[in-house]
């Protein structure tokens, strides 16, 4: 079996905290363990959000665990150039639409299904003339790139991908109705970014979370639009605290500095989510 290369991507709006911990650590393990390679990418696309103080911060807490990555570390802010070239492509292939809709327009527009990311669009937009869409984007109206499932699908056929646990899995991304790809004030969705950037690393083995299953659907579907090569995926378990809810930078769960600042060692902290037995 080939040594796997592994990543770590967080996005750079907070201080770590343990969950991240724990993500970082299993897939350092599972690079290292097998003989392989451990990257650390940097998903900073999101520019209002993202912070550079954080970025400085969470390399320092995963050096101060004893991580180490190769570099150069890739940021998603010095990639935008990639992302519209994938979008050009895709609209080349005839699988995008822009869509005009505000969040007001779509709740205006009815009850609609839920996926995985919530409601899914109704369609508004899918249907409006070719000559209407290049006139609004002229006018300068804001909008969004969607991705027309039906067409996407149909031009990529049947596909699977293979989880570590749950085995060979078929992908569903029609359960997300067509996801948008670019927002004005976003280049790139997370859908879009992490697909480009795992091929762009070479990245063999993804892991993470089991709050992210779902969204491997859409990414199955936009390496085959793109003839990009599918990874294995390992979907781990998430850290809760007392009352069940998953860790989170919005709950304050307990950063890695203010757990460093209380006195607890590297070795500790590893151990609080499962990797006592060293690295």
């Amino acid at each position: 079996m080939t040594s796997p290369t592994t990543r770590f991507a967080p996005s750079p709006t907070g201080h770590l905290h343990l969950g991240h911990a724990y993500s970082a650590l299993f897939a350092f393990a599972a690079a290292r363990h097998a003989g392989g390679r451990f990257l650390l990418r940097i998903e900073d696309i999101d520019t209002l959000r993202c912070r550079p103080e954080f970025v400085a911060a969470l390399e320092e807490d995963l050096s101060w665990l004893g991580l180490t990555w190769e570099t150069p570390v890739r940021r998603q802010s010095e990639h935008f150039a990639d992302y519209r070239a994938v979008l050009a492509r895709l609209e080349g292939l005839g699988v995008l639409y822009p869509c005009f809709c505000t969040r007001a327009d779509i709740a205006r527009a009815g009850s609609a299904p839920h996926g995985p990311d919530g409601p899914v669009y109704p369609g508004s937009c899918r249907m409006l003339p070719a000559e209407e869409a290049l006139r609004r984007r002229a006018a300068g109206h804001p909008f969004a790139l969607r991705l027309n499932m039906d067409k996407a699908r149909a031009l990529a056929g049947p596909l699977a991908w293979r989880d570590h646990d749950a085995g060979l899995v078929t992908a569903r991304p029609d359960l997300f109705g067509d996801v948008v790809l670019s927002r004005k004030d976003v280049p790139a969705s997370y859908h879009l970014a992490v697909t480009v950037d795992d091929a762009g690393q070479g990245v063999t083995l993804v892991t993470r979370g089991t709050d992210l299953f779902a969204a491997t659907h859409v990414h199955r579907l936009l390496q085959a639009l793109l003839d990009l090569p599918t990874p294995d995926y390992h979907h781990h378990r998430l850290l809760t605290d007392e009352q069940g809810r998953r860790l989170a930078k919005r709950d304050r769960a307990a950063t890695l500095r203010s757990l460093r600042q209380a006195g607890q060692s590297a070795a500790a902290v590893r151990a609080m989510v499962g990797f006592g037995g060293g690295l």
